[in-house]
């Protein structure tokens, strides 16, 4: 099967969050099945910066692009996967996040860039970029990439297409000015097209446009077709319904496994676990934490907005503290949560540790480091920190919803004596709720065999992509049916 995979981030080339690592990892599973998988991806200038031997392989102007664009092929790094770079100088060649500008806000021209985008994506898919070569379907990924579902269905003949939702939250949404500016046909703009509460909404056309939309777990599949978890859309996603499935993300076991690890400096597995203890007191000596072998040392990784629950985090952490527990903390979000973060971290020195930023290196040393690693997101579509936790023995304490219902599993009395339990598990997203979950995840910690069983339970957990690619083998084989 010939399959072009769309991604605005593929790691390690870019990434600030999941969808990085998936647009790696799951090509690279389905290449390891004998598919014709190639990705394409903008030519940002960080990505450009750390390549060499990329070959130009045409300069085309697609219909519907005002720029012209250079198309370019490199191999992703430590894989035999093409990589198709999409090189518009003046939308992509700009230092620092691919979305947002120094500001922190968002790139004015965003509408404009991941139109051109689409539209070169459009051309590949059609073969009018000169390569000799058609995908069977268009696996396309967030709203980034949602133009290009709506713009192959004005093609007469055209390849199937497959769309996934990473993260509802997020729908490139542009005002109507926008929409006039690309060009698109007029009678999109409508509820039943691409207009969204007088808006343009890029998520739309994937959501409305594509054979099939799949998102990141089965939980989330289900919550967005209700109106809290849906944005606004869960009206549409119930009407799609029966085009509409989730398929759980999985973990690429070649770079998340501790037993093998690069970035950590003791390797383990779970038959021996003495790794993990020189670990954990290498992660207190990195964060300048007194090395207690038994102080419980918490974790979080990730972004500090709302969706990830930091501040419920934030207000059970006192009371865990002044109990003599640790916390590491590595990630970057809202200023205010920083301000709180940095204020704790003044009243706590020798108890937390923080990082503000992201460091790829320091997660993995985390993972293997901690104890605990909490997880109390108000919603979470897969979520991949949990599944890198359960393979690092680090037990995660997760809020039950989306992808971290669908991988954790509770340890109460009856998973306990099944010896299935993996995690802790909670319902309210309160303080009071979390608290509880850590306080039970405390009191196992507090008794060694226990708590080594949960942990082993936890390391032979098997999330590997090979299960997820075959998922999304049987759905391209339905799409290319219906198609």
């Amino acid at each position: 099967m010939k399959i072009l995979f769309a991604s605005s981030e593929v790691h390690p080339l870019i990434k600030t969050g999941g969808l990085a690592d998936v647009s790696a990892a799951l090509p690279r599973a389905l290449k390891n099945q004998h598919q014709d998988v190639r990705l394409v991806l903008p030519a940002y200038q960080s990505v450009t910066q750390q390549l060499a031997g990329v070959k130009t392989l045409a300069r085309i102007q697609p219909p519907g692009c005002t720029v012209p664009v250079q198309l370019h092929e490199t191999r992703l790094p430590d894989s035999r996967l093409r990589v198709y770079l999409v090189d518009i100088p003046e939308y992509f060649d700009r230092p620092g996040n691919p979305y947002l500008g120094p500001d922190g806000q968002d790139w004015p021209d965003n509408a404009r860039r991941f139109h051109a985008f689409a539209r070169t994506i459009v051309a590949l898919a059609m073969d009018r970029a000169g390569l000799d070569w058609q995908p069977d379907l268009v696996h396309c990924n967030d709203w980034q990439t949602g133009l290009v579902p709506a713009l192959l269905s004005l093609e007469p003949t055209r390849p199937a297409t497959v769309f996934t939702i990473h993260n509802l939250a997020y729908q490139g949404l542009f005002d109507r000015e926008a929409f006039r500016d690309l060009g698109l046909p007029g009678h999109w703009w409508s509820m039943h097209a691409l207009e969204f509460h007088d808006q343009l909404s890029f998520i739309k056309g994937g959501l409305v446009f594509a054979d099939w939309i799949t998102t990141v777990s089965p939980t989330y599949a289900t919550e967005i077709q209700t109106p809290a978890f849906g944005g606004g859309l869960e009206a549409l996603l119930q009407v799609r319904a029966d085009r509409l499935r989730g398929i759980l993300n999985g973990v690429d076991y070649r770079i998340w496994s501790p037993n093998r690890d690069p970035h950590i400096p003791h390797h383990y597995n779970s038959r021996s676990l003495a790794g993990k203890a020189a670990d954990k007191a290498a992660l207190q000596r990195e964060f300048g934490l007194p090395r207690k072998p038994r102080a419980p040392l918490l974790a979080h990784i990730g972004r500090l907005v709302e969706q990830k629950g930091v501040d419920l985090l934030l207000a059970c952490l006192p009371g865990l503290l002044e109990a003599g527990a640790q916390l590491v903390l590595l990630g970057s979000g809202q200023p205010e949560l920083e301000t709180e973060l940095q204020a704790l971290r003044d009243s706590y020195p020798d108890r937390v540790g923080l990082r503000l930023g992201y460091d790829e290196a320091l997660a993995h040393r985390i993972e293997a480091g901690a104890d605990i690693f909490v997880m109390p997101s108000r919603f979470e579509p897969c979520g991949l920190n949990q599944l890198y936790s359960l393979r690092y023995g680090t037990l995660p304490v997760v809020r039950r919803t989306g992808g971290l219902a669908d991988t954790v599993i509770d340890a109460d009395e009856t998973a306990c004596a099944a010896g299935t339990a993996t995690g802790f598990v909670f319902d309210e997203p309160t303080p009071q709720a979390l608290a509880t979950a850590l306080d039970r995840a405390l009191t196992l910690y507090r008794q060694p065999p226990v708590w080594k069983r949960l942990v082993q339970t936890a390391m032979r957990q098997d999330f590997s992509w090979k299960r997820s690619a075959g998922e999304y083998l049987e759905l391209y084989e339905a799409a290319l049916a219906g198609h």
